[in-house]
């Protein structure tokens, strides 16, 4: 089964992927991976940090030649921020533990209850790992995926449709999303709507306050019935939603039309079926979103997540000191006042390992030319009973 694990601290040397289950034979452009890990970088409302990094993996197993061997594939992205954190880090050496120590938590962060959790005295120990600079190597482990995932013709695109008040107020089509994303600042594909989110960021920085917003995932091309209806467990969008909520600040995900489903009825929600020998089997709408009963329908996937404000203010918050228990106001690190537009790159990356992930278990995962002829065969009997969507 795919999986992959990460390693490594905000300000530790570096970040460490393990992914185990890309099948042997794909060949790999790196070039395409680290052009994911720069767009993750930029942003309009990003902070110091990312003048500092410049992130680009390096891969230390798993291929030969640029060419995966199925075994497992280790990915390192140096911190070069951490030459001014060694006598701070280090793991091996002794360090100076107070100048960087963390007493005054910050509200709406893993620090209090992290420390609480695992009795330590310092949330530096906590803040270092649940930082979101983690999402720099699941970037990149989805980069990983997709190389795989495009030779199925299986495409990904995400933008921002929402940030503080400003909001899209239209669905965009795929291809015009995927054309227009990546010129704008702020990763919004709607020009008078990007002046405003800009605005709205330039306003909360004045304030030394954060802002967050809403990410739109859309992939393409998937085939129908990845996931199954037979488990909890095996539900696709379960997993979506599960590997979508793990990401730091997001505190809501919705495929479809969402929590719009609470206020419609029946007739209004369903995406119906039809037929005709020109078109196959259709559907005119896709208001679920492209799954249906945990499983995909073969159309185009849609996937909204709500990222909160960075809890990190420059006018921070109310909050207590850990060991003396006194009220102080938070410690405050350096920070982003708004990373929605980065995000929509962690998460859309995030969707690519997940789709990967069911893909494998429908068609195999030894190596790419036995996977392509069971996608081959599998699409040719949907095709015999009417299904052209692909």
């Amino acid at each position: 089964m795919l999986r992959y694990i990460t390693s490594g601290e905000s300000h530790g040397k570096c970040l460490t992927s393990i992914v185990e289950g890309i099948p042997a034979n794909v060949l790999v452009d790196i070039d395409e991976i680290n052009l994911e890990m720069k767009k993750r970088q930029s942003g309009y409302g990003r902070g110091g940090r990312m003048k500092i990094e410049s992130d680009k993996v390096e891969i230390l197993s798993g291929m030969r030649g640029k060419v995966t061997i199925g075994s497992p594939i280790a990915i390192q992205i140096m911190n070069r921020d951490y030459e001014n954190w060694t006598k701070y880090m280090n793991p091996v050496d002794d360090i100076d533990r107070e100048t960087k120590k963390v007493n005054n938590v910050r509200p709406g962060h893993a620090d209090l209850v992290g420390a609480l959790k695992y009795d330590f005295d310092d949330a530096r120990n906590v803040l270092e790992r649940s930082s979101a600079r983690e999402t720099a190597s699941r970037v990149a482990v989805g980069a990983l995926c997709k190389q795989v995932l495009k030779q199925f013709n299986i495409e990904f695109a995400s933008h921002i449709v929402k940030i503080g008040d400003a909001e899209i107020d239209k669905i965009y089509d795929f291809n015009y999303i995927k054309d227009n994303v990546d010129s704008s600042e702020v990763r919004c594909v709607d020009k008078n709507i990007e002046k405003l989110m800009i605005k709205e960021i330039d306003f909360a920085k004045e304030n030394k306050d954060t802002l967050g917003g809403i990410i739109e995932i859309r992939v393409k091309n998937v085939p129908p019935g990845l996931g199954s209806y037979i488990h909890y467990d095996k539900k696709i969008d379960a997993h979506i939603a599960m590997n979508i909520m793990s990401i730091q600040a997001i505190k809501g995900v919705e495929i479809g039309i969402g929590f719009e489903v609470a206020s419609k009825k029946g007739s209004d929600v369903m995406d119906e079926i039809f037929y005709n020998k020109e078109k196959g089997i259709y559907r005119e709408t896709n208001r679920l979103g492209g799954i249906e009963g945990g499983m995909t329908t073969g159309d185009e996937i849609l996937i909204r997540c709500a990222m909160k404000p960075i809890p990190t203010l420059y006018k921070p918050l109310n909050s207590i000191n850990i060991n003396t228990l006194e009220n102080y106001k938070a410690t405050v690190e350096r920070s982003d006042t708004c990373a929605v537009p980065a995000c929509s790159i962690v998460c859309e990356n995030v969707v690519a390992f997940v789709i990967l992930q069911f893909f494998l278990e429908k068609f195999g995962k030894d190596n790419i030319e036995d996977i392509k002829k069971s996608y081959t065969s599998y699409m040719n009997r949907l095709g015999d009973i009417g299904w052209k969507n692909l």
